[in-house]
């Protein structure tokens, strides 16, 4: 996990948490995904950094960049 990312990942306990890139605590714990997306949503676009969604199985799902894109589009 790079430090300019922020992932929603399940807690092997239960729930969910919200974790910065290469941190090994997450930075809060939720019950359920859509508050973690949210939470972690709001987060990284005040970071500028990619949120990366994973699944129960650890995958990951979807990802959002609120940062700089390296990789633009062109026109």
């Amino acid at each position: 996990m790079s430090n300019n990312t922020r992932h929603v990942v399940p807690d092997p306990n239960g729930g969910w948490d919200s974790k910065k890139g290469g941190a090994q605590r997450a930075s809060k714990h939720f019950d359920t995904k859509k508050e973690t997306e949210q939470y972690s949503r709001e987060l990284s676009r005040k970071e500028g950094s990619e949120l990366f969604i994973h699944g129960r199985d650890g995958q990951i799902q979807r990802k959002d960049s609120h940062g700089n894109d390296p990789f633009p589009p062109k026109g």
